[in-house]
């Protein structure tokens, strides 16, 4: 195992159950807790160069394995002195290979479904009240679809930051 390199989800279940490899998901709390690797460790990426990291070899996950490759690159996990890989394919990869993950009961759902709901939800309500109140609501339908794209475009979603923050949605560790 070397330092920066990607691994698959096959090759780290062999590590995993040999006990080579120590997980560090650096997933959001409320990510985590809707379904990870058995044992891993919850490290967000935004505070993995503070934290103190086992004295191992590392494997980093995410969800699609663009935030812990992204971490490899621009953390601090390195200083540590132990190599450090980061799971292709992140969680959804390990899952389609067949491999196990644990969820914590009553976990939230995840926070792009939250907004999928939400999203469709107000943009249905615009319609129904465009063609039975007033045509002027029409424009809620329009500003859930320009935000919509503008998320797309930049990778910014206020709607799931707002959804993120809600009392449903926070988890204790």
């Amino acid at each position: 195992m070397t330092a920066s390199e990607h691994i698959s989800a096959l090759k780290l279940a062999d590590l995993v159950a040999s006990s080579q490899v120590t997980v560090i998901d650096v997933r959001e709390p409320m990510e985590f807790v809707g379904g990870h690797i058995a044992g891993s460790v919850n490290v967000p990426v935004a505070k993995l160069s503070s934290a103190e990291l086992p004295a191992a070899p590392l494997a980093l996950v995410c969800q699609s394995g663009a935030r812990s490759t992204r971490a490899l690159v621009h953390q601090a996990v390195l200083r540590h002195g132990y190599p450090a890989v980061s799971l292709q394919g992140g969680i959804t990869a390990w899952q389609e290979a067949g491999l196990p993950v644990r969820k914590r009961a009553q976990a939230p759902l995840p926070l792009m479904r939250q907004v999928q709901i939400a999203a469709g939800s107000l943009v249905l309500l615009g319609v129904v009240l465009s063609q039975s109140v007033a045509s002027a609501w029409i424009l809620l339908s329009a500003f859930v679809g320009a935000g919509l794209i503008f998320a797309g475009i930049s990778g910014f979603c206020g709607m799931a930051r707002i959804l993120a923050v809600l009392p449903w949605n926070r988890v204790t560790s």
